[in-house]
């Protein structure tokens, strides 16, 4: 499980591949500084440490208690500058900014037309990637040197900057407007989740037209219609209107298939707005549509042209093993998708201090519906109880429906020693939750009821649940709860007295026909 609260420095230096150390020991002594110096000593001290201690650079005498504050504080700097000369990590923003340091140097040396022919260069390039906010800092120190000094270039220059500097402005507006919509929508999903009633809707409904009445579409340039898809997708998430979740999810990817080039300049949100539609796709259940989108993506993210780096491999990793068992769960492969959890579970490993708490529970979540649907139930029970005993802020929603997986495995297992103390930990649960809805309720009272009637009568008992499951199916503000555990095709298989995996099959079947 990931652990959140290690020492900063520590999981810095831990990251660091074998050619980052050394670059950072050449550095180092590039600087000819002494071997021996402090900040070196502590370097190499913990990198040799599997786990983070503190005595042990007292004991050792490479600091006092006072001082290893601002030991540390300076050995961190230092590989921070070390990291930013690596050419792994030279992206064009850094060379953008790298440059505009370089005028500002020499507007400062009194070298003023060196310095507005590295701006002008740099500018254009930093328009071509549409980073306006570089070329907005670009045109501000233009403007200083053009007003400051003669530099015999103002003819017609004044008239220029002025125009590009509204311009840049009026988008960098609309940029502002739309990425704080974006933001706000997104803290809404994951401080409230989705809406649960017409009063929550009406209020997104008119925090999202409150904003974006503003913005005319025709006017935007890449950056804000990215951003402007971007408050689409999560509006109709918030909402639970997936057709039109697909429909700007696709828009969002499509936007970089038209504009290739900027698929190297974000790479993190080319590969986020392909995490929102293969999961979109997901809930739709078109499992030919969902493979092909997926290999693609893989074809795309797996190119010699796609930037690579330690976020980004991050990143990917969340999409494809998320999509990966996305895929098995439609098409009811859980035997073949149980296979990949060592697998998965051994990438998670590597990738422990850059995937947040949240994500691992949501892989932990799968795993354990896997097991459930390959009928290893205590292994279903073991992973889900890494998401209840989670220390970490885990969403409401995620930890009801992992417990409803812990209550199906329970019956299904027919280890019931526990069951019902279970059974009221979650109903508790329930009532502690900010917004329980007549869903949760119901369906604790389903299996708080079946473990007390005969198994004679429990067929009458899943009947009965499978009516009030048909009811929910057909509101939009429970159509999401059925969809993180499939709990009505469990209910539909023991009505029927056939396998789950059949019910999936026959989804699977109806939707490849429509």
């Amino acid at each position: 499980m990931a652990e959140l609260h290690k020492d900063f420095l520590f999981v810095l230096i831990k990251s660091l591949t074998m050619s980052e150390k050394r670059q950072f020991r050449l550095y180092v002594n590039r600087l000819g500084i002494n071997v021996d110096a402090k900040f070196l000593l502590l370097f190499s001290e913990i990198e040799k440490m599997k786990e983070y201690d503190e005595n042990i650079i007292i004991e050792k005498k490479i600091s006092t208690k006072q001082q290893l504050s601002n030991l540390k504080a300076h050995l961190y700097k230092q590989i921070l500058v070390s990291l930013r000369m690596n050419p792994s990590h030279q992206n064009y923003r850094i060379q953008l900014r790298e440059q505009l340091d370089f005028a500002n140097i020499l507007y400062q040396k009194g070298l003023y037309k060196q310095a507005l022919k590295i701006l002008d260069k740099t500018k254009q390039s930093a328009l071509q990637l549409d980073e306006k906010t570089i070329a907005s800092e670009i045109i501000d120190l233009e403007k200083v040197i053009e007003s400051q000094f003669i530099t015999r270039s103002i003819e017609g220059r004044a008239d220029e900057l002025i125009r590009q500097s509204t311009e840049i402005s009026k988008q960098n507006h609309y940029t502002t407007e739309l990425s704080n919509l974006s933001l706000k929508l997104y803290s809404e999903m994951l401080t409230h989740g989705y809406v649960k009633n017409h009063e929550d809707r009406e209020q997104i409904m008119s925090l999202f037209n409150a904003q974006i009445q503003k913005i005319n579409f025709e006017r935007l340039n890449f950056t804000e219609k990215l951003w402007y898809f971007k408050a689409h997708v999560w509006k109709n998430q918030l909402l639970q209107d997936y057709k039109y979740t697909l429909k700007y999810a696709f828009q969002w990817v499509d936007l970089f298939h038209k504009n290739p080039e900027m698929i190297f300049s974000h790479p993190v949100w080319y590969i986020k707005g392909n995490t929102y539609l293969l999961k979109i796709l997901f809930l739709y259940g078109n499992i030919d549509i969902l493979e092909n989108s997926f290999r693609e993506f893989n074809e795309r993210v797996h190119s010699s042209s796609f930037a690579q780096n330690e976020n980004l491999q991050s990143l990917i990793f969340l999409t494809h093993y998320n999509t990966l068992m996305n895929i098995h769960f439609v098409k009811g492969e859980f035997f073949s998708g149980s296979r990949l959890i060592p697998e998965i579970e051994l990438k998670m490993e590597k990738l422990r201090d850059k995937i947040d708490e949240h994500h691992f529970m949501i892989l932990y979540l799968k795993m354990a519906a896997l097991f459930f649907g390959s009928k290893k139930f205590i292994e279903s029970i073991k992973y889900s109880l890494n998401i209840i005993e989670s220390k970490g802020n885990v969403q409401e929603d995620l930890l009801f429906h992992t417990r409803i997986l812990i209550l199906m495995a329970k019956y299904e297992s027919g280890n019931d020693e526990d069951y019902d103390e279970f059974i009221r930990s979650t109903s508790k649960f329930v009532k502690k939750m900010k917004k329980p809805d007549e869903f949760h309720f119901e369906s604790v009272a389903f299996f708080k009821n079946l473990n007390g009637v005969t198994p004679d009568r429990q067929l009458e008992s899943f009947r009965k649940f499978d009516a009030e499951l048909e009811f929910f199916a057909g509101n939009e503000y429970y159509r999401r709860s059925l969809l993180y555990i499939d709990i009505h095709g469990w209910v539909k298989s023991k009505v029927r007295n056939v396998d789950v995996i059949e019910i999936i099959k026959e989804k699977v079947r109806y939707k490849r026909r429509s």
